[in-house]
């Protein structure tokens, strides 16, 4: 059982010494940062500007590679915007670099590797970069940009007006931009007064350094409400609550206060970046880093010598400061979003930033899951604890009864379909399960997929299935008390979610929620090359056996073997053997023999193509049908197109060879055969 330590002490080490007084950045001395102009056009739309490039466009993720601690930034820097404007590089050291971009700029992954490639680009040329884009941005990208002292202008008329060779300049004390080609002047969305402080100090790292002597001796309290307390609070606010370091702080939508962490896990990707931050807060060997965590699961079977270099780094490390299983996973072990709630590291009333945005996933386990940056995971690997802004609260009930077919992954498609460009617009979620039907493994797609919905997090209270889900994994004596949501609580957006309306859903490119019902998309006949199962989203054994059920389903029906490549990827290790063993619901075979009785080919547990990683990733021209979580541009491999669906529509698809729903297999609905939610 994972519990909140205090800080160890390294044998005979010294800490370093406190700065006597904080020591003035460049953030606060007033200077004006002046530039011209560099502008992501929308292609489609004339006159503009681009929304929604995400960090896999900023970074492609083979460019979020470190060979070594001493040169981080090398192939960030190198591969920054590689394929939406190659030349971005040689254009800011022209001086074009106040880079102009619609709204959500940002949104996507934890890969803190964008934002400082970016700054890291200007600064090699002597220059400061400024990020001018709409009122929306990436909420984690935003962050990361504030702990790294990177420039980001919120203010949807400043990049509405902005053209081509306009010089514009920016006040680094007021945060005021000016665009003097037009006349015109703007004030964007204000910081939070700590996030203002950490501005100014000049970044998340100054900070550590001036708070981490004094971390060391603090003893972590988590105290949570009372009754009435926590009548007016949602189920994220009340584990904050009850995390808060400073025991007076407010909790409340925009105020941030510091949070003590269950857990703090990073990828080998996001590692690196973590390790950096640690060792220059706290000089590297002082303390053993706390709550610390690395899972293998992004690089680790590409078969590439730079990513071996970059999971190295993370492996010493461990193996220095004595981080072992289950906080350490070996490549193979899973996914951390599986692994670690299977390892028992993930409990109710838990407050876990990851280095990774599908850490949301663990909203279905009852704890709060959020995805942050590798500066914001180191600081907490020195502290103990985290900065975090609560974010305004948005409830979704989930009501009727679920119809044939319809599993956790449509429930998210349906959503994200439902809620648009507009997504969850960076709120905290509370999902209510009203009828207590939806599993664990519906619950993990739908709070995992709150990453492509821009929430902040996404958590269903524990009830009687959360805790059956732990009685069954041998984990009984949990150590938070059992909450739920206030009566009281002023939800900013409060809506219900009818279930018995939806239907089986495929996601086309290049957005989760361009979702359209999988017996329409049948109709299109839309050929593939390639049928995934799995990852973080939906590689769970459940999720592996709905597929099965329809293979087996299937071979009934004469369909016998898949017409093209079809893989699947366990979520995790303890999975992939599991899925070895014989299942009763499959008269006695295994969910591996069934899957490989068709031709499927069953992979290592790792992250692999869901983001463009390993000899499976798509090439240029090649489509997929995909159990991921996000099929937008290049993310499965440069110039291919991901679908997204739920296991038994992929597992259907790729009997079939286009893409359709089980029904189009002649397939009739059978709950006592197919039903995997009981």
């Amino acid at each position: 059982m994972n519990t909140i330590q205090p800080a160890r002490h390294k044998q005979g080490a010294a800490l370093p010494a406190s700065p006597a007084t904080a020591v003035a950045s460049p953030a606060a001395d007033g200077h004006l940062v002046r530039g011209r102009a560099l502008i992501f056009w929308d292609p489609k739309i004339p006159g503009k500007k681009l929304d929604a490039i995400d960090t896999d466009q900023i970074t492609p993720a083979d460019d979020c590679v470190s060979e070594s601690l001493d040169h981080l930034d090398a192939r960030w820097k190198a591969g920054t915007f590689r394929y939406l404007m190659p030349d971005f590089r040689q254009r800011v050291h022209r001086g074009e670099t106040f880079v102009i971009a619609g709204e959500r700029f940002g949104i996507g992954s934890s890969r803190e590797m964008s934002p400082a490639g970016l700054k890291a680009i200007a600064e090699e040329a002597g220059l400061e970069i400024v990020i001018v884009c709409g009122d929306g941005v990436g909420d984690i990208f935003r962050r990361n940009a504030l702990n790294l002292g990177l420039h980001v202008v919120q203010s949807r008329a400043a990049s509405e007006d902005a053209q081509e060779g306009d010089v514009l300049t920016f006040d680094s004390k007021t945060r005021r931009l000016t665009n003097e080609t037009r006349g015109k002047s703007y004030d964007p969305v204000p910081l939070t007064p700590i996030e203002e402080t950490i501005r100014r100090s000049g970044g998340i790292i100054a900070v550590g350094r001036r708070e981490f002597a004094e971390s060391v001796d603090r003893v972590p309290r988590v105290e949570w409400p009372d009754r009435q307390v926590a009548s007016a609070m949602s189920s994220t606010e009340q584990i904050v609550w009850a995390h808060r370091v400073d025991k007076d702080a407010q909790v409340r939508p925009g105020g941030t206060l510091r949070v003590w962490c269950d857990l703090l896990p990073a990828s080998d990707g996001t590692a690196p970046f973590t390790i950096h931050t640690f060792n220059q807060i706290t000089g590297g060997d002082t303390i053993y880093p706390r709550q610390a965590a690395i899972a293998n699961d992004h690089f680790v079977f590409s078969g590439r010598n730079a990513d071996d270099k970059q999971t190295g780094i993370g492996r010493d490390f461990a193996k220095l400061h004595e981080i072992n299983k289950p906080y350490y996973a070996t490549p193979g072990d899973g996914i951390f979003h599986f692994y670690f709630p299977e390892q028992g590291l993930v409990v109710p009333g838990s407050f876990i930033p990851g280095a990774d945005s599908h850490s949301r996933a663990y909203g279905a386990y009852g704890a709060v899951g959020s995805g942050v940056g590798s500066t914001q995971l180191g600081f907490g690997w020195s502290t103990g604890y985290i900065y975090f802004t609560p974010a305004k609260r948005r409830r979704v009930v989930f009501s009727g009864k679920l119809r044939p077919w319809v599993s956790g992954k449509d429930v998210v498609l349906a959503l994200l379909r439902r809620w648009g460009k507009a997504q969850a617009q960076g709120m905290s979620v509370e999902f209510v399960d009203a009828q207590r039907q939806l599993p664990i493994p519906y619950r993990n797609t739908v709070a995992n997929m709150m990453a492509e919905a821009e929430a902040q997090n996404g958590i269903f209270a524990p009830d009687e299935i959360t805790f059956d889900w732990y009685t069954r994994k041998g984990i009984s004596d949990l150590p938070y008390p059992r909450f739920e949501p206030g009566a009281e609580v002023a939800w900013d957006i409060d809506e219900t979610l009818d279930l018995s309306e939806l239907v089986p859903f495929i996601a086309k490119p290049f957005a989760p929620g361009n979702a359209f019902p999988a017996d329409e998309v049948a109709q299109e006949k839309l050929a593939f090359d390639k049928a995934f199962i799995g990852s973080c989203t939906n590689g769970g054994y459940d999720d592996l056996l709905e597929a099965a059920l329809v293979i087996r389903a299937g071979r009934e029906r004469g369909f016998e073997k898949a017409p093209k490549t079809f893989v699947i990827f366990p979520g995790s290790g303890g999975v992939k053997r599991d899925i070895e063993h014989p299942e009763p619901r499959l008269n006695g075979e295994s969910i591996a023999t069934v899957l490989r009785s068709v031709g499927g080919q069953i992979r290592e547990s790792w992250c692999g193509p869901c983001f463009g990683q390993g000899p499976d990733a798509l090439k240029k021209g090649e489509t997929a049908i995909t159990s991921f979580n996000r099929n937008w541009q290049n993310r499965m491999g440069v110039g291919g197109l991901g679908y997204l669906a739920s296991p038994a529509v992929v597992a259907s698809s790729a009997l079939l060879g286009y893409m359709a729903g089980p029904t189009a297999l002649g397939i009739e609905w059978n709950p006592e055969k197919f039903d995997v939610s009981t």
